[in-house]
C-alpha cells in the first residue's frame, strides 16, 4: 500500500515539559511537519522504568546522568504517524549533541531548545523495531494491528 502511515515514539523530556512555551513550540513543529498524534500520555517514570527503557545504554558513561534526568519530572510520550515517521521525526529533532546541533542544525528542536547531550529536549525511535518496542513500553494497551486495520486509512485520507 502506497504512503501507508508508519509509527514512531516521540518523547518530550522533563526539561521541556516544565516550560509551556517551549512545549507549545515543539507541539506546533510536530503538527506543521504533517504528523498525526495517535496517542499521548504524560508520565513520571520511576528509576526502574528509566533503567528498563534505556537498557541498551547500561554501562555507558552517560547512563547514570540520563536515568537521573529522565526521572526528574514528567515526560510526554506520543505515538506519531506519518509515511516517513521515524526519519522525519529524527530530522525535526536534530542530532543528539545539542552544542553541535546549535551550529549545524539550528532550526531543529534540539538546535533551538537543547541545553546538553542529556537535556536535549526529545527522544525518537531509531528503527521500526525500536518504535514498536518503545510504543509498547509506554502504551501497553496499544494494538498496532488493530490501529492499522481500523484507523490508519482514516488518518491517511
Amino acid at each position: 500500500m502506497k504512503n501507508i502511515l508508519k509509527l514512531t515514539l516521540a518523547i518530550i523530556k522533563p526539561d521541556v515539559v516544565k516550560v509551556p512555551f517551549t512545549l507549545q513550540q515543539i507541539h506546533s513543529k510536530i503538527l506543521t511537519a504533517g504528523f498525526y498524534i495517535v496517542q499521548s500520555r504524560t508520565v513520571n517514570l520511576s528509576c526502574q522504568q528509566v533503567e528498563n527503557f534505556y537498557t541498551e545504554h547500561t554501562g555507558r558513561f552517560f547512563h547514570k546522568r540520563l536515568v537521573t534526568f529522565m526521572k526528574s519530572g514528567p515526560i510526554h510520550a506520543h505515538i506519531l504517524a506519518h509515511p516517513e515517521a521515524i526519519q522525519l521525526w529524527r530530522e525535526i529533532m536534530g542530532p543528539t549533541k545539542s552544542f553541535v546541533t546549535q551550529y549545524e542544525a539550528p532550526d531543529t528542536i534540539r538546535g533551538s531548545f537543547g541545553l546538553t547531550d542529556t537535556r536535549n529536549c526529545t527522544h525518537g525511535s531509531d528503527s521500526e523495531t525500536s518504535a514498536m518496542r518503545e510504543i509498547k513500553f509506554f502504551f501497553p494497551q496499544f494494538n498496532y494491528e488493530e490501529w492499522l486495520e481500523k484507523q490508519e486509512s482514516i488518518l491517511r485520507k
